[in-house]
């Protein structure tokens, strides 16, 4: 079984709804997730978006540059949340993901692996491992930056908050 990182943009309102009725927002994130998954938009359209197993490596990566917001686990709880796959989904307030949006845009991919190599993702112990091990390259994780760069300008764009969680 993976561990993907998951990201669903919620309107101000449906983000108080959620915090109000965690199951309702899983739902409604399910259905979100369903209607996309034959449309495939691109991430400046999506309302969810996955990072895959990048999650890991980008969750490093943003640590070293001392990134102002954690966009790989998200910053508050959703009280009474149950699991939605490796705990209960975090979430962003849409002025969080304002913050996180004008510093991805400030934040080239090149600065986010300056000096990093697979080797010391691997030494690391970054999920998952064995790609590191064998060397592969880092593009699979710069495609997914680039992606999540995107999907969060335009959730700062229209004034969304972000959940996030591990499945």
């Amino acid at each position: 079984m993976s561990m993907i990182g998951e990201y669903a943009r919620l309107t101000p309102a449906e983000l108080d709804r959620a915090m109000h009725d965690p199951d309702w927002a899983q739902e409604f994130v399910d259905e979100l997730i369903e209607a996309e998954l034959d449309a495939t938009p691109k991430a400046s359209e999506a309302r969810c978006h996955d990072v895959d197993k990048a999650w890991h490596a980008l969750d490093f990566l943003l640590r070293r540059i001392d990134f102002p917001v954690d966009i790989i686990h998200g910053e508050e709880g959703i009280p009474e949340a149950e699991d939605w796959g490796y705990g209960p989904p975090r979430f962003l307030s849409p002025e969080r993901v304002r913050t996180a949006a004008e510093t991805l845009a400030n934040t080239p991919h090149e600065a986010l692996f300056e000096g990093v190599h697979p080797v010391d993702l691997a030494k690391a112990e970054i999920y998952p491992t064995i790609v590191w091990e064998r060397g592969e390259s880092l593009d699979y994780v710069t495609t997914h930056y680039q992606a999540l760069v995107s999907f969060f300008q335009a959730a700062a764009d229209t004034g969304d908050a972000m959940l996030i969680w591990l499945d």
